[in-house]
Formats: structure tokens, C-alpha cells, sequence
């Protein structure tokens, strides 16, 4: 449950800080106007993100070291990013962003790959078994 509701609010977190970072390339007035009005409307929406970004890492920091919490955020991250630039702000992914893109994930793989692996691995039973031959 832990990476459930940690996933959701990461989510939910993302989907506010990119429209606190991006949002302000779409609309014209903000666009255009004044930096301090795209700077102010930035971290009035930011301030959401927390809201959210917060209770997802005090709840995942339960089961999940920082370090793959980060991982995972980033991962969130892009995937919110390619939905917010396409379907918000029009534009396109090209081949080379989406394999930039897999490299993180593949990041995202080896950070949670000892979760996926058996308690007694091949490689800790070999690494075992040479420790106590030293001895």
C-alpha cells in the first residue's frame, strides 16, 4: 500500500510542479506579462505540489530509501512531462527524447532491483560461500 499511495501523491505533486514550471509558456498574459507575475502564479501553484510532494516521500521514506524515492520521482516525473507537453502545450516527442527518456527508467529498474530479487540470490549465496572459504 505504501507504493500505492506514494506513487498517487508523487503523481498528483508532478502534475502541479510542471504546470508551475511550464504552465506559463501556454498562456499568453502570463506569457508576455510582467516575470514577477509568472514567477508569483509559478509558486502559488508550487505551493499544491508540496502540499502533495511532501506526505508522498514521508510515506514512501517508510519503505523505500531516499535514493529510490528520488528515482521514482524523476520517472513520475517524465511520464507527466510528455502527457503536459503533448496535450497541453502542442508539441512533440521525438525518438531521441524517448530514449533519453528509457535510460531513466532503465535507472529506475536497477534502483529497485534488489526488491525484485529472491532473499537468498545466486550472487549472495556465491558471495557467502567465498566469504566463509576465507575463513
Amino acid at each position: 500500500m505504501t507504493l500505492f499511495w506514494t506513487t498517487l501523491l508523487l503523481t498528483l505533486s508532478n502534475i502541479f510542479m510542471t504546470f508551475a514550471w511550464y504552465g506559463h509558456l501556454k498562456w499568453p498574459q502570463i506569457k508576455t506579462g510582467p516575470i514577477w507575475i509568472a514567477i508569483g502564479v509559478s509558486w502559488g501553484i508550487a505551493l499544491f505540489e508540496y502540499c502533495l510532494q511532501v506526505p508522498a516521500n514521508r510515506i514512501g521514506h517508510r519503505e523505500f530509501p531516499v535514493a529510490q524515492l528520488k528515482i521514482m520521482q524523476e520517472a513520475i516525473t517524465l511520464v507527466v512531462f510528455c502527457g503536459f507537453s503533448m496535450l497541453f502545450l502542442r508539441e512533440s516527442l521525438k525518438w531521441n527524447y524517448l530514449v533519453a527518456f528509457g535510460c531513466v527508467f532503465a535507472a529506475v529498474f536497477f534502483a529497485f532491483f534488489d526488491k525484485w530479487q529472491p532473499e537468498s540470490s545466486a550472487l549472495q549465496s556465491h558471495a557467502e560461500v567465498m566469504h566463509s572459504d576465507e575463513t
